[in-house]
Parts: C-alpha cells; sequence; structure tokens
C-alpha cells in the first residue's frame, strides 16, 4: 500500500511542476507594464527622442506625418480617445517637435526606422502596434518591412506611400482652391511649385481648407501644435531635395507584408496621392470617414470606433 502510494505521487509532483513551468512562461511572455510619462531616450548615435507614454492595453506607437510635425496634435486631438484600451507611445521623430537632431544630419529613412525599432527596444515591448499618420505612413511600412515580427498590426490613417504622387495630388488640389491668377505656372520644378502653393494658400487665408473640412478645425488643431516647441531640422532636409530616399513608393511592398492592417481614408482627403486600391496588404480593412486629412478630429467617434474594433480582432 504503501509503494501504491509513493509511485502515485510522483506523476502528481510532475503534473504540478509541469503547471507551475508553464505559469511561469506565460508570465514571461505577456508585455511588460511600460510606465506612463514623458521621456527622453538616447539613439545609438546619440539623438535624444521625447516620447510620451499614457493608457493602457496594447502597446502602440504612433508615427506622426508632416514630415516633421511632431506627436503633440494627434496626442491632444485623437490619441487621448484611445488610450482607455491602447498604451500609446508618442513619439516625435529626431529632428521633429521635442526631439533633438541628428549632428550628422542623419534623417534617412533606415535611420528612421532603426529609431522606431531603438525605442521599442529601451521601452521592453516584445510587440507593438504601429500607427501612422499622412507622411509617417512611409516610415511605418518601411519599419514593418524591416521589422515584421515585431509588428502586431499596422493602422495607416490619412496614410501617404508615395511621397511624390502625394506632394503631386496636394499641389493640384491646392492649385484647384486659389483664384486663376494665383496659380503657380504647371512648368515649374515640383517642390517650387508646392512651395508657391501654400504661400499663395496663406496669403488668401485658404490654407485650411487644403486639409481640413472647416476651418475651425484647422484652427484648433494649429492652436494645439503652438503649445509645444517644434523642431523643423528634419522637416528642411526633407523639402531641400537631400534626402532621396523619401522619394520611394512603397505601395508595392504591402503586398509582401502579413500583418493585419487597418485602412482609414478620409472621403475628399485631396493631400496623399493614395485611395483604397493603393493599399495592397493582404490581411486588410478599409475605413472611409467623411473628412478630409486628419480623419482622427474631424471624425472623433467613428476613428475611434474603427481602431478599437480592429484592435479587439487581433489575436492575443
Amino acid at each position: 500500500m504503501l509503494r501504491f502510494l509513493t509511485s502515485a505521487a510522483v506523476p502528481t509532483r510532475l503534473f504540478l511542476l509541469a503547471l507551475l513551468l508553464l505559469a511561469g512562461t506565460a508570465r514571461a511572455q505577456k508585455q511588460p507594464v511600460v510606465a506612463a510619462g514623458p521621456r527622453t531616450l538616447l539613439t545609438s548615435d546619440s539623438v535624444k527622442l521625447f516620447v510620451q507614454v499614457a493608457g493602457k492595453g496594447t502597446p502602440c506607437v504612433f508615427v506622426h506625418g508632416g514630415p516633421g510635425a511632431g506627436s503633440y496634435s494627434f496626442e491632444k486631438l485623437g490619441g487621448n480617445r484611445l488610450e482607455d484600451k491602447l498604451q500609446m507611445v508618442y513619439l516625435d521623430q529626431r529632428g521633429s517637435g521635442r526631439s533633438g537632431s541628428s549632428r550628422t544630419k542623419n534623417y534617412s529613412m533606415a535611420r528612421m526606422v532603426q529609431d522606431l525599432e531603438e525605442v521599442r527596444q529601451q521601452l521592453g515591448v516584445a510587440k507593438w502596434v504601429v500607427m501612422a499618420h499622412s507622411f509617417g505612413g512611409t516610415i511605418a511600412t518601411a519599419y514593418a518591412q524591416k521589422y515584421p515580427q515585431r509588428v502586431q498590426a499596422l493602422v495607416l490613417t490619412n496614410a501617404v506611400l508615395n511621397p511624390v504622387a502625394g506632394l503631386d495630388s496636394m499641389v493640384a488640389y491646392g492649385s484647384r482652391l486659389l483664384p486663376a491668377a494665383a496659380r503657380p505656372a504647371p512648368g515649374l520644378p515640383a517642390m517650387q511649385r508646392f512651395g508657391m502653393v501654400m504661400g499663395a494658400l496663406q496669403q488668401q487665408k485658404l490654407a485650411g481648407q487644403l486639409q481640413f473640412s472647416h476651418d475651425s478645425l484647422a484652427a484648433r488643431a494649429v492652436h494645439t501644435s503652438r503649445a509645444v516647441s517644434a523642431n523643423s531640422d528634419f522637416a528642411q532636409q526633407v523639402f531641400s531635395g537631400r534626402l532621396a530616399d523619401y522619394g520611394q513608393d512603397y505601395a508595392p511592398a504591402t503586398a509582401q507584408l502579413p500583418m493585419p492592417a487597418l485602412i482609414i481614408l478620409g472621403q475628399d482627403d485631396r493631400t496623399t496621392g493614395a485611395t483604397a486600391a493603393t493599399f495592397r496588404f493582404p490581411r486588410q480593412q478599409v475605413v472611409t470617414l467623411p473628412g478630409k486629412h486628419n480623419s482622427f478630429q474631424e471624425q472623433p467617434a467613428k476613428f475611434r470606433q474603427a481602431v478599437v474594433s480592429f484592435v479587439q480582432q487581433l489575436p492575443r
């Protein structure tokens, strides 16, 4: 009888040990909690990046547009509505917003992608949702190409994948908003035409109509953005034409990216050069919302609903 009890206890103890090991593995695989609040992270080439962490839930890094716009406006006008479901990581890219500049003027796409990866590593996040707006769509897609195993999903809102097409579309639409006498000659170089159109829109007090359905929305966005400092180094480098790799079309690459992707389009957005057909992710959802280029501000409730519903469907 004693021998029977002893032999039965051995598999029981092994079973309990296995349960403990499984529990330990589950704890090890769980995402660590990232402390909320602002911080400055130092890149491997000594650039100081401003990062704000807020909210709880699935980690989600925001890749802002501009180029050089910074993340503050999105945080206050759109991202804050997601923080009950997502742990938002608001990053100001190098040479943008509250982040420092590169002493070597290294603003290449490869470096921007590496910055994102270094932020993920320093925060201790195993995998995150990558959300991008406007010009940030190019950086987010390039990051997903390089580090697909680190991207749980992509959320691209009013995103640019082909900066050249986006610039052409913006210039064409901006020109149509202007009186005929104020429109630049069509034969001028694209960057020169862009500068002239933007200047003329400012003079005519029509600049807000380029990206917003109502002037009040544009005024609110401008007022919000002015609440924090703005580094324009990255923007200057891009618009100077010295960064050739920002002329690449990333639309073809989307066909090879396996992660789920949510595409949010503005019904009247004429500044990205993109349509629903531009995006070719094998596992994509496309949502078109009324408005122009800032869906998170123009349709806040519908934007939140689309993002939260998408994230809740992701495999855990």
